[in-house]
């Protein structure tokens, strides 16, 4: 790492001084040094870097060479698509010791199997495996599949036959079993984003989208689906972020990122999560040392930036204002210093590294916590966790964290008590339109679709109340595995027991309007069964409803025979034909749920209790390569 500092504090200073090594006097005709003029331009620079000159001569050298191979390659690929790649040998496998790079010219639209039997026959190499950006190549496929392109660096590391066997073997489970684990979280995840609360939570779990406070947020049907994919993914690598398993985890928490993408920019930029997860994701890229992720990281962290500013206010005014101190979210802001003073000192910008580097320690200082009373906070019967946020949202005050800690507790029991009261309610109202006429299941559809109001579920309107969105001051966005609470949304979906559902077989396109369609989305059915229910019922948005509800939301095209179908009541409900089918599923699906719910923190502010064991370590490797000398702005 201090060798790429060195090379890259070294290219910005020839940059600003528009010095080109690959042009004369620094290279002649045959490519080769011009030997005094490099002598006396490391010792211009030796000063300037705060640099032997002999350091520097060997940097100037290794410049200068890269830049002449890449011109070289440059203009091969252009004229022949050959590519130039950069090798990176063992030790004991360069022809130059001296030399720590070697090249090969091959195209990219061959078998990866081709080109390690060529490096293995040019270097006496028996078995090797070819490393890109963190990632072992799969022999079986182009370089270009691979994401190799001209000018790609590739680790090349050297493995015993038996050790060769190993980890193929290992490498082929491990990746089988990386794609079952997003295969199945995204299942999981899925069949979650599906449920609308409308059955007993005690026995079918669901989702909600809460905000910090667990009030639940009114989303569209879409967004709400890519948010719930996207935040269980996060969750899920995050939990594998903790095992260390952080190769896993990048994958996990690209999906998320993938999923956030389809998502509203306003909502991600009034929340700190999308936030939470480009730092996530760049503490990977330093975990696996994948530094070929140098710009993506830079930009993610930009993004970070700029989404934390905009949802905690340029001095954390809106975050104190909501949550009443700064202290816990203060973990974030010294990770994202260090990942910045990190990347610029990658970058050669040891200046701009150390200025971070020294937000870094004053904000660690602070969050480092006194081991006493941590203790004595753990004494009063408070867990480590509640210890270690309770101090820090108390800047170390142990009385204040003890009453803030107690008051946590206060609201997060009150708020269960409301749930609790909330259930009983709820199933006490669904009791009561039963006694009227209707069926459990479209009692409980009724009665989650107007937001528990029992009038407003039985009565009967022309037209569907949607997207009435409540305004809240929200700073982040979480799941919420219980029942929903009263809001000012309703729609009606149930009509009074005495009129039946009139259905028709009027197959007009007019009945199937999108606006009727997207309606019917909204409340979460299929666009086939929905378009199906629409011609049925000549276009009656509520009539339709009723349909879709009776026959568990699936319903096939309708057929082109005259035949008129049969009226039904809200409370006459008949099994589908399809229904055997999603029963013998029931249990696979309700394994992925559980699965997918271990992952998920029972506890809001998980992502803000970090120990910063992994923050301190980068800290001091980062003091030990800054102190390696003075260096002079140029």
């Amino acid at each position: 790492m201090a060798e790429q500092n060195t090379e890259a504090k070294l290219k910005n200073l020839l940059k600003q001084k528009k010095i080109q090594l690959w042009n004369p006097p620094y290279t002649d005709d045959d490519n080769q040094p011009g030997q005094q003029h490099m002598e006396e331009l490391a010792q211009h620079c030796a000063p300037l870097l705060g640099l032997s000159v002999a350091e520097v001569g060997g940097a100037l050298e290794s410049v200068r060479v890269q830049a002449v191979n890449r011109g070289k390659g440059n203009k091969t690929y252009r004229e022949t698509n050959v590519a130039t790649l950069e090798l990176l040998l063992p030790r004991d496998s360069r022809k130059d010791p001296k030399s720590k790079k070697t090249y090969l010219e091959t195209r990219l639209d061959v078998l990866v199997q081709e080109v390690v039997d060529r490096i293995g026959d040019d270097h006496g190499l028996k078995y090797i495996k070819l490393i890109l950006n963190g990632k072992t190549l799969c022999v079986d496929q182009r370089l270009d599949e691979q994401g190799v392109k001209n000018h790609s660096k590739m680790m090349v590391l050297k493995v015993s036959d038996a050790e060769l066997k190993r980890q193929m073997s290992e490498e082929e489970q491990k990746k089988k079993e990386q794609n079952e684990s997003l295969q199945r979280t995204q299942k999981g995840f899925q069949i979650l984003s599906e449920r609308d609360g409308s059955e007993d939570p005690d026995t079918t779990p669901f989702l909600e989208i809460a905000d910090q406070k667990g009030n639940p947020l009114k989303i569209p049907h879409k967004e709400r689906k890519a948010l719930i994919l996207a935040m269980g993914f996060h969750e899920k690598g995050r939990s594998l972020m903790k095992r260390k398993q952080y190769d896993n985890a990048l994958c996990h928490l690209l999906q998320a990122d993938q999923q956030f993408s389809k998502c509203d920019s306003a909502l991600l930029t009034s929340v700190d999560n999308y936030a939470v997860l480009q730092l996530d994701i760049v503490w990977c890229y330093r975990a696996l040392e994948a530094l070929s992720c140098l710009d993506d990281g830079k930009s993610r962290l930009r993004r970070a930036e700029d989404c934390f500013l905009q949802c905690y206010g340029e001095q954390r005014e809106r975050l104190r204002m909501i949550k009443g101190n700064t202290g816990r979210e203060e973990v974030l802001f010294l990770r994202l210093y260090l990942l910045q003073s990190l990347l610029s000192y990658l970058e050669g910008n040891d200046g701009q590294a150390q200025q971070q580097l020294s937000k870094v320690e004053s904000l660690f200082s602070r969050l480092c916590l006194d081991s006493e009373k941590m203790a004595q906070l753990m004494a009063l019967g408070f867990s480590e966790r509640e210890a270690r946020l309770g101090l820090r949202a108390c800047q170390g005050d142990l009385e204040a964290a003890a009453n803030h800690i107690s008051s946590r507790r206060q609201e997060q029991e009150e708020l269960k008590q409301r749930e609790r009261q909330k259930r009983r309610r709820r199933m006490e109202d669904i009791s009561s339109l039963t006694e009227m006429g209707f069926s459990r299941r479209d009692a409980a559809r009724a009665l989650h679709r107007a937001d528990g109001d029992v009038d407003k579920a039985c009565e009967v309107r022309g037209g569907f109340i949607t997207s009435l969105s409540e305004k809240r001051s929200q700073l982040k966005i979480q799941f919420k595995t219980d029942t929903p609470s009263s809001g000012d949304q309703a729609v009606q979906i149930l009509q009074d027991s005495s009129r039946p559902a009139q259905l028709n077989n009027n197959n007009t396109e007019g009945a199937v309007s999108p606006e009727k369609v997207e309606q019917l989305l909204y409340l979460g059915f299929e666009r086939e069964a929905s378009e199906a229910a629409l011609r049925l019922t000549g276009g009656d948005i509520q009539t339709a409803t009723l349909l879709l509800l009776d026959n568990q939301g699936v319903l096939s095209p309708p057929s082109t025979s005259t035949s008129t179908p049969s009226s039904s009541t809200p409370s006459s409900t008949s099994p589908s034909s399809e229904e055997p089918t999603a029963s013998s599923a029931s249990t696979e699906d309700e394994e992925l749920v559980s699965e997918v719910l271990d992952d998920i923190s029972h506890h809001e502010e998980d992502y803000l209790d970090l120990t910063l064991e992994e923050e301190s370590e980068l800290i001091d490797t980062m003091k030990t390569y800054l102190s390696r000398g003075p260096t002079h702005s140029v």
